[in-house]
């Protein structure tokens, strides 16, 4: 074949790439989570997406911004505090693009700068606050850290959404008296815990020997009760019984009792008046009794 057949074809499949690179570079398909800033002749027409975005091919050149919210991470940190104590301090920022022209125009290294301006915030932060505060009061310092990082990042078009502390290491004599605090706070409850126990067991025992002490004196009472309703009924049967006995029964009653003195080592009686008025009948008796 000759030469120059050759060089037509190469000539087209040098069109063919030329026109797939400006074809690939003039077509772009934003994600939804993605916006393109557009530069034409190096000024911003504003962001594009998402969906199919045609560009002019060498005119026009795009930028890429992601809205999905990302972490920052800070390393350790470290801070003097109110009271001059060095505390080592790491923490992460949590930001997403809410103006993607902005955070394209404004800032060039978003994560080097907000790097920088957190620590410096950090330690204007900490150095407000004394050493106590800073190990009781961590999620305080996160606010005041996330309010103070999105006033300078708002002018970027970015939303610090969330600060949290991840670590605080105090120094090492410090440390060594929180073990020793925490030591002899455990110590404490363990004493206060075994008093309550002691108190309650006390007040369980105290409880039961009252119950018993009721129970019993309910016992007796009810046992009192019952003799004396016996006694009661003793009487009543008594009483019953008396009111039919005659005077003849009494005197035999009364010779009874005599034949049983008789009966004992003594040799002297006193007898009352009234004796001689119950032999009064059994003298009545024995006059019938003659013929």
């Amino acid at each position: 074949m000759p030469t120059g057949f050759w060089s037509s074809i190469a000539f087209v499949i040098a069109l063919v790439i030329v026109g797939l690179f400006i074809l690939s570079s003039a077509i772009k398909v934003v994600r939804e989570y993605q916006r393109l800033i557009v530069f034409r002749l190096g000024r911003s027409i504003g962001r594009k997406g998402p969906g199919l975005v045609f560009l002019i091919p060498v005119v026009d050149k795009a930028v890429w911004v992601d809205l999905r919210e990302f972490f920052l991470e800070i390393p350790s940190q470290t801070c003097i505090t109110k009271d001059n104590a060095p505390i080592n301090i790491d923490f992460l920022i949590y930001f997403k693009v809410f103006d993607p022209e902005l955070s394209v125009i404004q800032v060039a290294d978003f994560a080097g700068a907000a790097r920088g301006i957190a620590t410096t915030t950090l330690r204007a932060v900490v150095g407000d606050i004394s050493l106590d505060d800073v190990l009781a009061k961590r999620e305080q310092i996160n606010q005041v850290l996330r309010a103070k990082l999105d006033e300078v990042t708002e002018r970027w078009g970015v939303k610090v959404t969330t600060v949290e502390i991840r670590e605080i290491l105090p120094p090492r004599e410090v440390q060594e008296a929180m073990t020793r605090q925490m030591s002899a706070e455990r110590s404490r409850r363990a004493v206060v815990t075994e008093a309550l126990g002691n108190r309650e067991a006390a007040v369980t025992v105290a409880e039961g020997a009252k119950q018993a002490a009721i129970l019993k004196a309910e016992g007796d009472r009810q046992a009192a009760i019952l003799r004396a309703e016996g006694f009661a009924l003793a009487l009543d049967r008594i009483f019953s019984v008396a009111q039919h006995i005659d005077s003849k029964t009494l005197t035999l009653q009364y010779l009874e009792a005599l034949k049983v003195l008789g009966e004992g080592a003594s040799t002297k009686f006193i007898f009352p008046m009234e004796f001689t008025k119950l032999l009064q009948p059994l003298e009545d008796l024995m006059r019938e009794k003659k013929p």
